[in-house]
């Protein structure tokens, strides 16, 4: 193909200071910017219809259709660096600058870009400061009636290599746009009538929305960043425009063997809803404890603090299946919606579409605009191997790894791979079966889980489970900058991923980074308030606090931990014995270790096993703060008479 000239809007980044950062550790930013790359920066590029001319090291040139694409994608960008920067000290972040121009530019036979439309973008880029981007002023021109940010005019700016000045345009990410006022309605007329708004509207993008993971069960829904942002953050019900939980969908078939295709797409409801923009959706765990009890929306909504609740059944019959859905605001109680679908069980996924356009046309509503972001996930080859392996995962939500009830659901996953070996939600179980026991202290093959977990990601990059299964494999590995990157990938693809919140919350705790790790606690708490081992969330609260030399607090959630199950939480008890002695409150504390020693569980009632316990988590490397946490519950624990040995 000869070369062409065309008009494109240039997108060129870098990252700041990154012979620094590579110098300082390179393994380490190497891999947190591979991290970047997969699930930041490519998806959004592919979001705003970006192609991806080459990569310069840190920095890539991105070509695309229209400068407000462009431009978008540079602000969901920055905007998702502010937040995952939160927390990380500033010798360690990642900060990325951006310039943007629209000009003319030469496409070779290769696809690659050159001409002055490619240089100017670079210079704009070399002149951004750190977390900003800079426009040409062709480029701000069409878009500058679009933006609510606050923008400064660089003026005319001699960039290096381009003979004319250009006058340049700063973006600042995270700050809004001073309103300007109003104009004074002239003498007489009348103000405009608010357009009316159907209060179904949101809910409706909603459920259209949430349809489309009901019907195409093991697809994944990518929003844009904005989404993705807004569902990491995790707002309080009372502040989010959907706050729901979905109830376990009954099943109707009258098989208790056919509960796992209920259960999975009630989970699969429960992520697609959570990438909704502005959403709040209570976590699998604490939705599971309500099955098989009878429903009262009301009472459901009031105790986990959501609007609506989604209930619904499946039915399955042969190789069909039924699926019946309702919302329910419980507010009033009152049944807001409800819609049935009929599928071959083997075209399930193929059934998207007409759901969509159905629930479109009932409810009046444009196709979802997100519908465009969609990334599907690998679909399985085999649907016999995904059956087997949807058994084998339902037998592991509701039996763990560990036990006899466990054990029965693995030859279910080798069965799926048997028939299909890159059946992926089977590689991830399995891999739990080696890497859990190591977890609780016992035999495990780690080396075997991770080979599972690789290959399974090599098959679908895009399942969340799987990212979150690398990261505790990364943790046992005390590689914890890898796993937090890891988890933070897994809750960008499913921000409902209870497990990847709590993930987060130990790796900043070993990391030393105790505030953030508390709010990660929280987020928790407040995703799965009614969760089976809520108490192992009291207990990391409890030790943070305890580390930020907030006594009376640590006792506080120390006490709620053992309150929940006191066999089940030795760091709850080792923090309220420690806090007690540290506080001056001697007897209470040699009184609280007694109650400790006198309860059934094994292990950790010397300092000499404590010490162990100790070096699983830490070695020469780790954070003097949390190296610190450590040490003074182990002299608490000894100085309130715990047995050496």
């Amino acid at each position: 193909m000869p070369e062409t000239r065309k008009l494109a809007a240039i997108f060129c980044s870098d990252v700041v200071g990154y012979s620094r950062l590579a110098g300082a550790d390179e393994d380490r930013i190497l891999a947190r910017f591979r991290a970047l790359r997969s699930d930041l920066i490519d998806p959004t590029i592919a979001v705003h219809h970006g192609r991806v001319v080459k990569r310069t090291g840190d920095g890539s040139i991105v070509e695309f259709r229209s400068v407000v694409d462009a431009v978008r994608c540079a602000i969901e960008v920055q905007n998702a660096m502010v937040e995952r920067n939160a927390g990380v000290p500033e010798n360690r972040r990642i900060v990325f600058r951006i310039g943007i121009h629209i000009g003319d530019v030469v496409e070779e036979s290769d696809g690659d870009l050159m001409g002055d439309g490619v240089n100017i973008a670079a210079r704009l880029e070399g002149v951004a400061k750190p977390g900003t981007i800079c426009l040409s002023e062709d480029a701000y021109r069409q878009v500058s009636g679009r933006l609510d940010m606050q923008v400064t005019d660089l003026g005319p700016t001699q960039l290096k290599n381009i003979e004319r000045s250009i006058r340049v345009y700063s973006l600042q990410v995270g700050v809004p746009a001073v309103a300007k006022p109003a104009p004074e309605p002239e003498a007489g007329a009348k103000p405009a009538a608010p357009k009316k708004r159907s209060p179904l509207a949101t809910l409706g993008v909603a459920i259209v929305a949430l349809l489309v993971i009901a019907a195409a069960g093991w697809y994944i829904v990518l929003a844009n960043r904005t989404l993705l942002l807004s569902s990491n953050a995790s707002p309080p019900a009372g502040r989010a425009n959907l706050s729901i939980v979905v109830l376990p969908f009954a099943n109707l078939s009258g098989d208790p063997s056919q509960d796992y295709l209920a259960d999975a797409l009630t989970d699969e409801l429960t992520t697609g809803i959570s990438r909704l923009h502005d959403s709040f959706v209570i976590a699998h765990n604490t939705a599971g404890t309500y099955k098989g009890k009878p429903i009262d929306a009301k009472a459901i909504g009031k105790e986990l603090g959501v609007r609506y609740v989604l209930e619904g059944s499946v039915q399955p019959s042969g190789g069909q299946v039924r699926v019946n859905a309702q919302l329910i605001d419980a507010d009033s109680g009152a049944h807001i919606w409800a819609d049935q679908f009929d599928t071959a069980r083997s075209d399930l996924l193929k059934m998207q579409d007409e759901i969509v356009i159905r629930l479109a046309r009932t409810l009046e509503l444009q196709f979802p605009e997100l519908e465009a972001a969609r990334l599907k996930r690998t679909p399985p080859a085999n649907p016999k191997a995904e059956d087997l392996a949807l058994q084998c995962w339902g037998t592991m939500e509701k039996n763990g790894y560990i036990g006899k009830e466990a054990e029965a659901g693995f030859p279910l996953c080798e069965q799926a791979l048997a028939i299909d070996p890159n059946n992926v939600r089977a590689l991830i179980a399995l891999s739990g079966k080696f890497y859990y026991p190591i977890l609780l202290g016992l035999k495990g093959d780690l080396k075997k889980a991770d080979e599972l977990i690789s290959h399974a990601l090599a098959v679908d990059p895009n399942f969340a489970n799987a990212h979150d299964t690398k990261s505790w494999i990364f943790f046992i590995q005390q590689h914890f900058d890898e796993a937090l990157a890891e988890e933070e990938r897994a809750l960008a693809l499913d921000p409902a991923m209870i497990d990847s919140v709590v993930g987060l919350a130990f790796d900043y705790q070993i990391l030393g980074q105790f505030e953030k790790s508390l709010e990660y606690f929280d987020r928790a708490i407040r995703l799965s308030p009614r969760d089976p081992i809520l108490n192992v969330r009291y207990e990391g609260k409890a030790i943070n606090y305890f580390a930020l030399k907030q006594f009376d607090q640590a006792m506080e959630w120390s006490r709620r931990a053992i309150a929940v199950d006191p066999n089940n939480v030795p760091s709850a008890h080792a923090d309220l014995i420690a806090a007690l002695e540290l506080t001056g409150r001697n007897d209470e504390a040699r009184e609280a270790l007694q109650r400790y020693l006198a309860l059934p569980l094994g292990g950790l009632k010397t300092i000499a096993a404590w010490k162990a316990y100790k070096a699983v988590f830490t070695n020469e490397h780790s954070d003097p703060r949390y190296l610190e946490l450590w040490d003074q519950t182990i002299e608490g624990l000894r100085k309130s008479g715990m047995p050496e040995a």
